[in-house]
């Protein structure tokens, strides 16, 4: 069981990893307010309506309105996964140290078997609780 408890942890720890570390873009196309367009990998292919050009009968200048937009959404990845301690401030430190000192005298043993209760005499048996309720050990 804790075998595969620990499979598990480090099969999970390994995919945020790589998750944190991968960058991707997004890109849409929009025409006017309708999505025409995704793409996550490649480039978004507009609809073929860029640039409208309207002429006016008065002028010969040719207007350019663009009802089409190309948005685009990035997520950069982690380069650097490495931290080091030179770049933390004291109060950072002072935790670092003082949970470091913790988890290491967690796990260490007394030098003694120091039992509390040993000087104390048992309570009174006023009824006998295994025979009133019918529980024998066989």
């Amino acid at each position: 069981m804790k075998s595969l408890f620990h499979k598990i942890v480090s099969f999970s720890m390994a995919l945020l990893v790589l998750f944190s570390t991968f960058s991707f873009t997004v890109e849409q196309h929009y025409c006017g307010d309708t999505l025409v367009d995704f793409s996550m990998f490649g480039k978004a292919e507009s609809c073929g309506m860029d640039i409208q050009q309207l002429s006016n009968s008065h002028d010969d200048n040719l207007k350019k309105i663009g009802c089409c937009e190309d948005e685009t959404l990035s997520v950069l990845g982690l380069d650097d996964l490495k931290v080091s301690l030179e770049k933390l401030n004291f109060e950072q430190h002072k935790f670092v140290v003082s949970f470091v000192y913790s988890y290491l005298n967690l796990f260490e043993g007394l030098q003694e078997n120091i039992v509390p209760f040993n000087h104390y005499p048992p309570p009174l048996l006023v009824k006998d609780i295994p025979i009133l309720h019918q529980t024998f050990l066989i």
